[in-house]
């Protein structure tokens, strides 16, 4: 892999773990395991057979929790402790044969960009389960597995192109962070009012 590629395969798995982390393995792991692509050696270890069965059988219990509204929002809560490291990891192993020191760095911006996806996804999820219609939420999470797969292709076969649009969605998620929080922390404070005045109610004679 040349140097832009390999950057590309780096940042763009690091971010799409923080959306979905068993698309990108999987998806990684048949193209590694077909020989569609070459990975880098330090990547390898998603090829094994063992490793894209696990992952497949983790996005297929993800691509039906993550379409329920309430169980999705548990279900990111508990991958913050998993995509954010995961993304680390394979952002380290995906920039190839470099530098302690490169693939420090390379880890430590792929965890960045896992973190930024994750809480952006997150945060949109738990605003969208706000609205009363249903479908909405089935819609935004397979416009999201979609954006996964095809992030990950684009990072492989189309590198230059993958890096400019990766900017374009670190800017966005940039200006959309802080409004997704205040949102967030809408919703908790109206859910915290709520409880106190039921309190109340219940202590009143």
């Amino acid at each position: 892999m040349s140097v832009v590629e390999s950057i590309a395969l780096s940042l763009g798995a690091g971010w799409a773990s923080g959306v979905n982390l068993y698309a990108v393995v999987f998806t990684l792991g048949i193209l590694g395991a077909t020989n569609a692509i070459n990975l880098p050696p330090e990547l390898q270890l998603v090829t094994e057979p063992a490793v894209i069965v696990i992952a497949g059988a983790m996005y297929f219990i993800e691509f039906f929790a993550d379409k329920v509204p309430g169980l999705d929002s548990t279900w990111d809560a508990l991958h913050t402790f998993i995509r954010i490291p995961a993304g680390a990891v394979l952002a380290s192993s995906a920039i190839g044969d470099v530098s302690p020191a490169a693939e420090l760095a390379a880890g430590l911006v792929g965890g960045s960009l896992a973190a930024g996806a994750h809480a952006t996804k997150a945060g949109s999820r738990l605003l969208i389960n706000t609205s009363p219609e249903p479908f909405s939420n089935f819609f935004v999470s397979v416009l999201e597995d979609i954006a996964v797969v095809t992030g990950v292709l684009a990072s492989l076969y189309h590198p230059e192109i993958f890096l400019i649009v990766l900017v374009l969605i670190v800017l966005l998620m940039i200006k959309l962070l802080p409004m997704l929080w205040r949102g967030v922390k809408g919703i908790f404070q109206t859910l915290g009012g709520l409880f106190s005045r039921k309190k109340v109610n219940v202590q009143v004679p």
